[in-house]
């Protein structure tokens, strides 16, 4: 990577250098007036395709560049844009640019051709009494023209200059570049190097919940991937280790002990679930490490007010489970006391109770008095469960369900062999494909009609951020279907290099957290604006309805 200060190196230099050379680059620039000014200009065999400097993009945005005469630049090579908007030659924009500070430093509108005769061959004299003063558009053409085979003409006396002191120029950037490399930061972040940022996750790639582990791995390394291949958040790459907990409270403690102190991660993204978050949470805030994104709605993530380490792109489950109670009595004109709840017994069941009886009081019911069945974290035993279902006096006709998903397809074939006109719910955490799989691999008919509220789109759905993931996924995760949990993953990914840019290059966890807490209104593209504050560390409270289709995909349902 090639790295030097727009005071010794010229802008126009520097791009022209790649443009003649036919290279494909991405010169990042870094303003002295912030990351709110920062820039990149993407060139892709010589020809420029897209740029953004601030908040200006396209063409204007490298006129904007021209201009730069302070700041620094990072060049990586082989690295492309997503989008081209730029459809103007370099030389265009570098004549258009050199007549508009013409024009801004001359008092008349027409221009005396001068030095820029010399360039060309004489033509006959103009008539006698005709001013030799030529039209500035004119000019410019006079000018394309003599820029034969990519020519460049622009601030010649600087660039006879920096030519002559080519060797010398090459000389400081190498000993600028060797002097980067041998100065020690200011102070040591953990889990951060010159070219690296590496985060920790402590989730279950083993047992009956090893799928929603590995989908949440899956897409938080597609986002790293690409963000890595587009030159990384602010010249470093991402890198995700992860280490297999199975789901248990106690492994999750050993786990996360050797990511911090072993792995010396920088901090924490995509930890799955509410029983192991009951360790990993107090364990991240006593060592003031970020943790971000979990994979769980649970309400000890979202306290009020919230912890300052703990950031949640998801909404709650309680939001998921209140906003499924309201839709069954609401829509499907189901009373309050034909419906029970089936969740595991530990925090994840009772997260996801909460919301429920939160709606039972708001429709002035004891939810006491509501049934409530359950099974084992990490089994499979729902046979308790289905027994006491049946035997409730007053017949259930719907069940919410905060389950995973190995349990939850048990107890739905188990209920509908007796009951096939029971209705069931169950919250995004079950793991939406993995529940569909299971489901159709036992007795398609169980699957047709079951719920499962999300809080990502449709993984086939063609939303700007989707359809991105949608793109990446066979190019970095060869094999991986478009699934709701890895997407989910893929989005928290993305969110955090939005807080990481905003934090700049020399952050810590406290200053990480501040750009965190100052993201406002941030578009992922999935229809809903990503928020967080000093007061709110949850991005998103939006909540998707879905069912199953007779051939065992999703469907989007209105909840309302």
């Amino acid at each position: 990577m090639l790295t030097g200060n727009l005071s010794e190196t010229a802008f126009a230099d520097l791009i022209q250098l790649y443009t003649l050379g036919r290279q494909t680059v991405a010169v990042t620039l870094v303003s002295p007036a912030g990351p709110d000014h920062d820039g990149i200009i993407f060139i892709e065999n010589g020809e420029l395709t897209d740029a953004r400097l601030g908040e200006v993009t396209g063409a204007d945005a490298v006129r904007r560049a021209l201009r730069l005469t302070e700041g620094e630049f990072r060049v990586e090579i082989n690295v492309r844009a997503r989008h081209r908007t730029i459809h103007e030659s370099w030389n265009k924009l570098v004549l258009e640019e050199m007549v508009a500070g013409d024009e801004a430093s001359r008092p008349d509108d027409d221009v005396e051709i001068e030095q820029e005769e010399s360039m060309l061959e004489k033509t006959q004299p103009p008539p006698a009494g005709r001013n030799r003063r030529v039209p500035i558009a004119v000019a410019a053409g006079i000018l394309a023209a003599a820029a034969i085979g990519g020519a460049f003409i622009w601030r010649g006396q600087q660039q006879q200059r920096e030519a002559a002191d080519l060797a010398q120029r090459d000389a400081t950037l190498a000993a600028q570049r060797a002097a980067e490399v041998r100065k020690a930061p200011a102070r040591s972040v953990a889990g951060v190097t010159d070219t690296e940022i590496v985060f920790g996750m402590s989730a279950p790639f083993s047992g009956p919940a090893k799928e929603l582990g590995r989908a949440m791995k899956s897409g938080i390394d597609v986002a790293f991937a690409a963000i890595n291949e587009s030159g990384g958040v602010n010249g470093r790459k991402l890198k995700l280790v992860a280490l297999d907990d199975g789901y248990e409270p106690e492994r999750t403690r050993t786990a996360m002990k050797e990511l911090a102190e072993a792995r010396n991660v920088f901090g924490f993204i995509g930890n799955v679930g509410t029983p192991t978050a009951e360790v990993s949470v107090p364990y991240a805030l006593e060592k003031k490490m970020l943790f971000f994104g979990p994979f769980t709605g649970a309400g000890l993530l979202r306290r009020d007010p919230p912890d300052r380490y703990v950031f949640n792109y998801r909404a709650s489950y309680a939001e998921e489970t209140s906003a499924i109670f309201k839709y069954l009595v609401d829509v499907k004109r189901i009373a309050p006391e034909e419906i029970a709840v089936f969740a595991q017994q530990d925090g994840y069941g009772d997260a996801g109770f909460n919301g429920v009886a939160k709606m039972l009081r708001r429709y002035r019911r004891d939810p006491a008095r509501m049934l409530r069945v359950g099974y084992q974290r990490n089994t499979s035993e729902v046979g308790d469960a289905v027994q006491a279902l049946f035997k409730r006096k007053r017949p259930i006709r719907a069940v919410v369900m905060v389950a995973t998903y190995k349990a939850a397809a048990k107890f739905i074939d188990k209920v509908k062999a007796e009951r096939p006109d029971m209705i069931f719910t169950n919250v995004s955490f079950v793991g939406s494909q993995a529940l569909s799989d299971e489901l159709m691999a036992t007795n398609p008919k169980d699957a047709e009609g079951v719920i499962v509220t999300q809080v990502v789109p449709l993984p086939q759905s063609k939303s700007t951020a989707v359809l991105r993931y949608q793109e990446l996924l066979p190019k970095y995760s060869l094999g991986e279907k478009p699934d709701f949990v890895s997407l989910e993953g893929y989005l928290a990914a993305n969110l955090l290099a939005e807080g990481l840019r905003k934090a700049g290059r020399d952050f810590t966890t406290e200053t990480l957290v501040d750009a965190l807490e100052g993201l406002k209104g941030v578009d992922l593209g999935v229809g809903a604006a990503m928020n967080f504050g000093m007061s709110e560390h949850q991005a998103s409270h939006k909540i998707w309805g879905t069912q199953i289709d007779e051939r065992g995909n999703f469907k989007n349902i209105e909840l309302e």
